[in-house]
């Protein structure tokens, strides 16, 4: 074959070469990585997202720029649906979504239109406790108080991962939280709480209280009714933990089985779909970022927590065990959810 066929048919393979063949820092030089938030600005998810952004694309090969977007909406609904439907699949939009989003179509949310188990899981920087809190004027200050006085809560919606642990907690514990929805984020509940309109709100982060509020638990501005979660915290000795009041064992199991989103912590992922070669580079990237200094020293200077770092196979690894649960536990876990069904 003639030399200038070669260096022809040479180049047309170069042109017709699909994308996910450039190498991962050509492709990623110059772009934008944009961290997708499912909730609104000023909570606990949104904080982590800004502070991966001023720190994971220098990770990155090709050290993209970095921004944030948020986009709150039906408990975190919104976003996930747009990132497995709508979202470009080729490596510069990142999920960072509220831990519960990911188990809403095994509890039947007729709402999510997704299959999380085609997502591509990055990791988390922790796993996650939540708690019931009241502000420091409500006359509840245990779960013995929480079951003989009503409270009102505020969720974004109905569907909302608040309002199921509202339900979840009435029923488990026989609590008297009473939903009030409309609230966009937890940010705007918090503001609600100060100003009276709400007793409190049923499903925080420890790690969220300690990076948008860290001064209310040791101040007492709030309380801290009861903690549930994978595992109890110790920085919470003396806040007692749900699954430990439990004592019929499919209530347990339960329990247990609601708790997985939790294990998720604050779970970031890419879109299915995204060529296999960027999915490892956002990964190590990620990985590399829980473990830097600079990061680290930056997570603690604003409360964010980053002491259990999880994989992107761990995440999925969690995500099916839930969606192999029993079917009497996934059927009584889809009646709390979908009360109205």
């Amino acid at each position: 074959m003639p030399l200038r066929w070669t260096s022809a048919l040479a180049a047309l393979c170069v042109t017709l070469a699909p994308a996910s063949a450039q190498p991962v820092a050509d492709f990623y030089r110059g772009k934008t990585v944009t961290i997708v938030v499912s909730t609104s600005s000023g909570g606990g998810y949104d904080a982590l997202g800004r502070a991966l952004s001023r720190h994971l694309g220098r990770l990155i090969p090709g050290n993209p720029t970095v921004v944030v977007r948020n986009m709150p909406g039906a408990g975190g609904i919104t976003a996930v649906n747009w990132l497995y439907n709508t979202a470009e699949k080729d490596g510069t939009i990142i999920g960072l979504v509220q831990n519960g989003t990911p188990l809403e179509p095994l509890f039947g949310t007729k709402a999510a239109r997704y299959d999380a188990t085609k997502f591509n899981w990055l990791g988390t920087p922790s796993y996650e406790v939540s708690m019931v809190l009241v502000w420091n004027t409500v006359p509840v200050s245990s779960v013995d108080d929480l079951r003989k006085t009503e409270t009102t809560m505020g969720a974004s919606g109905a569907n909302s991962t608040p309002a199921f642990y509202t339900r979840l907690l009435n029923a488990m514990l026989g609590t008297r939280m009473k939903l009030i929805n409309g609230y966009p984020g937890q940010n705007d509940a918090f503001l609600a709480m100060e100003r009276g309109e709400l007793d409190g709100y049923p499903s925080v982060f420890y790690s969220a209280l300690t990076s948008t509020r860290p001064n209310w638990l040791r101040d007492k501005t709030v309380k801290a009714i009861v903690q549930y979660g994978p595992q109890r915290l110790k920085e919470l000795p003396d806040v007692p933990f749900a699954t430990d009041l439990l004592t019929n064992e499919d209530d347990k199991l339960l329990m247990q089985a609601a708790s997985a989103p939790q294990a998720l912590g604050r779970p970031l992922l890419l879109p299915p779909d995204v060529p296999a070669d960027r999915v490892a580079a956002i990964r190590k990237a990620l990985a590399d970022t829980f473990n830097d200094a600079q990061f680290k020293a930056d997570a603690e200077k604003i409360g964010l927590i980053v002491n259990a770092p999880q994989t992107g196979q761990q995440l999925q690894d969690v995500i099916a065990r839930a969606y192999a649960s029993p079917a009497r536990v996934v059927e009584r876990i889809q009646k709390l959810n979908n009360p109205g069904n």
